[in-house]
């Protein structure tokens, strides 16, 4: 209700305490038992007088006269003066029907005092309530001290704020919809106070098809005046050797889904009300968002320490990519590899081998940290056969072979292996299912630049342990251009949902070829072309796999 006119800021009124009229209807009846005007005022000293059924009381207006001798009794709230109640001037005298008017009177009396006794139970249940809850809260905010802390306290104060005597918490498998079994076998005993080990480890349930843990997850807050002549109970005997006869529970669920139940016990009979069965739904709910939090927290700190390692081994992987470039007279050699998760499937080396470069771009099927780990693998073996096998067929047969038989029918690699002579040019080649690269080789003049793919028909690595693979022979000319790729750079996708594709990624160095001379063209500009003409086709699209260039150019 709004402040009066002229009313000072912070000053209360006997209106707002006001609910059903009782008050003013006793006043009014006091009137006529003793023929006196006895009158509730409110602060501005204004009349609040019976109302009707849509409204119990309401508020005069206009001031009453004053009169000699009247008497005013001030109504207080602390030391401020919220209202009164006036009685007028005269000799008061009793009417002929003053017992019925007497008993209206004390039955208004009564419905006062009911009022008030009311909310001084609301009150007493709300200050348990809110206690419990604060204790509660606190554990939202310090929940890595571990979900028994959490439960544990969580009982006591329900324990506690409704004083009983014993009970337990009890949580169902992480990944449960909610009571799967008709035995407790698969719960988890969280939390307990006042129970005996054989009580809490029994595998029996204490109502008939676990009906109170059904009602309790489905948002009910059950309750039992007497386990002992409760028809519900399956265990009426170990109720009697425990102990216990009342009985209350409620669900433990968050974001719908539920995580245990919530039990307390009383030594006698008890009926429960609704504050009751309020008070430990709340606590449930409470509990349930803790243990919630808890369970995040866990998983946060395991996420800390699996990005620690995914992190260390990334490290690791970059590592096993060539610091620098060998370098050699009459060529120009350019890398880049950018994984699309922290661990990726691509790899490339370049090595020197005698007089002579070895230049190796694979992709391992997936990503992430097992695509990492076979990388690797497929890496090592490769190294291991460079130095020692002279032709290529045979390294990548060999190759071949041990990852058929390390690995998986459903791991396997694609892989390109070049070799080139910087002296004559001639580049030898062996592919095990990779994308072919491509060399572009600049034409006539007023012609563009030609387009040749590096083609090979070997089967990926890993498949078929009998496989051999082709070594092919290429004559490079001063001016070439070989791009070496994995097919990360392909499926680029822009917001339309078009791959970058091959016949791009060629019409971009054809087009850098055809419009920059040959002192400028390096190996590191043609590989920045590509990776600007990614971004500028797919813009911030997520990559949907890594990307491996090697890009090599023979100086003319």
């Amino acid at each position: 209700m709004g402040r009066a006119a002229g009313r000072a800021p912070g000053a209360r009124s006997i209106r707002e305490f006001l609910s059903d009229g009782s008050l003013a209807r006793l006043c009014a009846e006091l009137s006529h038992l003793i023929g006196l005007r006895i009158d509730l005022r409110d602060e501005a000293g204004r009349s609040i007088v019976p109302g009707d059924l849509h409204r119990p009381w309401r508020v005069l207006e206009q001031p009453p006269v004053q009169e000699e001798g009247q008497v005013s009794i001030p109504l207080r709230l602390g030391e401020q003066s919220i209202g009164s109640i006036v009685m007028g001037a005269g000799i008061p005298h009793l009417s002929t029907d003053a017992r019925t008017q007497a008993t209206h009177a004390l039955e208004l009396v009564a419905a006062a005092v009911s009022e008030l006794c009311n909310d001084d139970e609301e009150l007493r249940h709300r200050i348990k309530e809110i206690g419990a809850l604060y204790r509660l809260s606190g554990l939202l905010v310090q929940a890595r001290g571990g979900i028994e802390q959490i439960l544990q306290i969580a009982l006591e104060s329900a324990l506690d704020a409704l004083e009983l005597d014993s009970g337990n918490v009890v949580l169902l498998p992480e990944n449960a919809d909610g009571v799967a079994k008709e035995s407790e076998e698969d719960l988890r005993h969280a939390a307990a106070s006042g129970l005996s080990a054989a009580w809490i480890h029994s595998p029996l349930p204490l109502s008939k098809a676990r009906e109170f843990d059904r009602l309790a997850l489905r948002g009910e807050a059950v309750t039992s005046e007497d386990l002992l002549k409760d028809e519900r109970v399956l265990i009426p005997e170990q109720v009697r050797s425990e102990g216990v006869r009342s009985f209350i529970c409620a669900g433990l669920v968050v974001r719908g889904k539920p995580i245990g139940v919530i039990r307390l016990y009383g030594k006698s009979p008890r009926c429960f009300n609704e504050w009751d069965k309020r008070l430990i739904r709340s606590i449930g709910n409470q509990a349930a968002a803790a243990v919630d939090q808890a369970r995040l927290f866990r998983i946060e700190d395991h996420e800390k320490i699996v990005q620690r390692q995914l992190s260390i081994a990334s490290d690791v992987q970059r590592r096993m990519l060539p610091r620098s470039l060998p370098t050699a007279p009459g060529l120009d050699i350019a890398a880049r590899y950018e994984p699309s998760l922290e661990l990726g499937g691509d790899f490339y080396d370049v090595f020197e081998l005698g007089n002579q470069i070895g230049m190796v771009v694979g992709d391992v099927v997936g990503k992430g940290i097992a695509a990492a780990l076979l990388m690797s693998h497929v890496r090592a073996t490769l190294r291991a056969h460079v130095q020692d096998v002279y032709h290529i067929d045979e390294v990548m047969r060999r190759v071949n072979r041990a990852l058929c038989r390390d690995t998986l029918e459903s791991e396997f690699a694609s892989a390109w292996y070049g070799v080139v002579d910087p002296q004559s040019l001639r580049l030898t080649y062996v592919s095990a299912g990779h994308e072919p690269p491509f060399l572009i080789r600049r034409a006539t003049p007023g012609t563009p630049p030609d387009v040749t793919e590096l083609r090979g028909g070997g089967l990926v690595l890993g498949i078929d342990a009998a496989e051999s693979y082709e070594r092919i022979p290429f004559q490079l000319q001063k001016g070439d251009i070989v791009v070496a790729y994995t097919d990360g750079l392909m499926d680029v996708r822009n917001f339309a949902g078009e791959k970058l594709g091959r016949t791009r990624l060629e019409n971009a160095v054809r087009d850098l070829v055809a419009r920059e001379a040959d002192g400028s063209l390096t190996a590191a500009r043609i590989l920045e072309h590509l990776m600007w003409t990614v971004r500028q086709f797919a813009g911030l699209m997520p990559r949907p796999d890594d990307i491996t260039i090697v890009v090599l150019r023979a100086l003319a």
